[in-house]
C-alpha cells in the first residue's frame, strides 16, 4: 500500500512540474507566473481544487506516444475567491507551448459543464498557442465543443477571460465570446493568425504588439476590457472584479456593507456641471461623488471614451453605470460607443444588474 501511495505522490509531483523546470524557468524569465502560480493568487488560500490531474492525450503520431505529461498542458478546478464559489481552467504554457488537444478541450469542457449546472462563474487564464498541430482535426473538434460551451454558458454564468500569453487562432475564438477580457501589457497577445502569417501572405510587416497586444485590443479593436501591467495585478484586479458579479442569472450579485449613507449630501454636485452646455466636465468625477464610497471599477477605459461603463455600488448593491462624457466628442454617441454601451447592458440584463445612466448628450454622430 505505501508503494502505491509513493507512487500516487510521484505522479502529482510530475503533474505539479508541468513542462519541466527548464521551461518554468524560461516563463519566469519572461516576467510570467506558471498555470498552478496563477491559480493560487486567484483563489483564496487553500481553496483550490484540482481535476483530472493525470489526464494524458491519446495521439500517437509524430512520437507523441512517448511524449505525455500528467495534466496534458491545462490545469482545472474549482475554488473560493473571496469566500464565493468559481471554476477555472488556467492552460500551462510550459506543456506543448498550452496548445489545445482533444483531452485537454475535455478538461476545459467538464469544466464549462459543471460551472452551469451549479451556477458559478467560470474563469479562463488563456497562455496557448492554438490547436495542437499533431493531432490535427481532433483538436479542432476540441476547440469547436468548447465554443459550444461558450454560448450555452452565455447570460447564464458570467464568463471571465484572462490573456496571459501569446494566444493565437483557436485560442482567441472562445475568450472573444466570453463577458469580459483582461490582457497583461507586454506579454499576451490576441490574433487570428501571428506576424509571420501576416508578412507571408501580404507581404506586411507588423509586431505582435502592433496585431494583437494588449494596447491595440484596449484602444482600437474594443475587444479587451482592461490592461494590466503584469500577471500578479491583472489577477488581484480580477478578484476585485469578481466581488461586482452574481454567481449566475439565478443569484442576485452580493451586497456589501457600506459606511457610506444613502442621504450624504455632496454640496460640490451643485457646481460640477456648468451652467453653460458648451462648457465641458468630466463625468467620472460625478460618478465618483454618486456611489458608495468612491468605488468605481470602469470597463473599457480607453476606448470610445465618448461613454463610460463600469460598476459600482450604491447601498452596498451592485449597479451598472452608462454615462455619456462630455470631455470627449462633447459627449455624442457613435457607432463604437453605441456598441461599448449596448454590449455591458446586455450583460446587465442577462444577470438582473441595475443601470444607472448619466445622460448629458447633444446627438449622435
Amino acid at each position: 500500500m505505501q508503494d502505491i501511495l509513493q507512487a500516487l505522490e510521484a505522479k502529482r509531483a510530475l503533474a505539479r512540474l508541468g513542462g519541466g523546470e527548464k521551461r518554468i524557468a524560461a516563463q519566469h524569465a519572461k516576467g510570467k507566473l506558471t498555470a498552478r502560480e496563477r491559480l493560487e493568487l486567484l483563489f483564496d488560500e487553500g481553496s483550490f481544487e484540482e481535476w483530472d490531474m493525470f489526464v494524458e492525450h491519446r495521439c500517437v503520431d509524430f512520437g507523441m506516444a512517448d511524449n505525455k505529461i500528467p495534466g496534458d498542458g491545462v490545469v482545472t478546478g474549482y475554488g473560493m475567491i473571496n469566500g464565493r464559489l468559481a471554476f477555472a481552467f488556467s492552460q500551462d504554457f510550459t506543456v506543448f507551448g498550452g496548445a489545445l488537444s482533444e483531452a485537454h478541450a475535455e478538461k476545459i469542457c467538464k469544466v464549462m459543464d459543471q460551472a452551469m449546472k451549479v451556477g458559478a462563474p467560470v474563469i479562463g487564464l488563456n497562455d496557448s498557442g492554438g490547436a495542437r498541430i499533431q493531432e490535427g482535426v481532433a483538436s479542432l473538434g476540441g476547440y469547436a465543443d468548447v465554443f459550444q460551451k461558450n454560448v450555452l454558458a452565455s447570460g447564464v454564468i458570467p464568463q471571465i477571460s484572462l490573456i496571459m500569453g501569446p494566444c493565437a487562432g483557436g485560442a482567441v475564438y472562445s475568450p472573444a465570446m466570453t463577458d469580459f477580457i483582461f490582457m497583461v501589457k507586454d506579454s499576451s497577445y490576441m490574433f487570428v493568425t501571428g506576424p509571420e502569417v501576416v508578412k507571408t501572405v501580404t507581404h506586411e510587416e507588423v509586431t505582435a504588439e502592433e496585431l494583437g497586444g494588449a494596447t491595440t485590443h484596449n484602444t482600437k479593436s474594443g475587444v479587451a476590457d482592461l490592461a494590466f501591467e503584469n500577471d500578479v495585478e491583472a489577477l488581484l484586479m480580477l478578484r476585485r472584479f469578481f466581488n461586482y458579479l452574481p454567481l449566475s442569472n439565478r443569484e442576485k450579485a452580493p451586497v456589501r456593507p457600506s459606511g457610506d449613507p444613502a442621504n450624504r449630501l455632496d454640496h460640490s454636485l451643485d457646481t460640477l456641471v456648468p451652467e453653460n452646455p458648451n462648457k465641458p466636465y468630466d463625468i467620472k468625477e460625478l460618478i465618483l461623488k454618486v456611489v458608495d464610497d468612491g468605488d468605481f471599477f470602469e470597463l473599457q477605459p480607453d476606448y470610445a471614451k465618448n461613454i463610460v461603463t463600469g460598476f459600482a455600488r450604491m447601498e452596498g448593491q451592485t449597479v451598472g453605470i452608462v454615462a455619456n462624457q462630455p470631455l470627449v466628442l462633447a459627449g455624442c454617441l457613435d457607432i463604437k460607443s453605441s456598441i461599448k454601451a449596448a454590449r455591458f447592458v446586455r450583460f446587465c440584463d442577462a444577470f438582473h444588474i441595475p443601470v444607472v445612466t448619466f445622460v448629458d448628450v447633444p446627438g449622435f454622430m
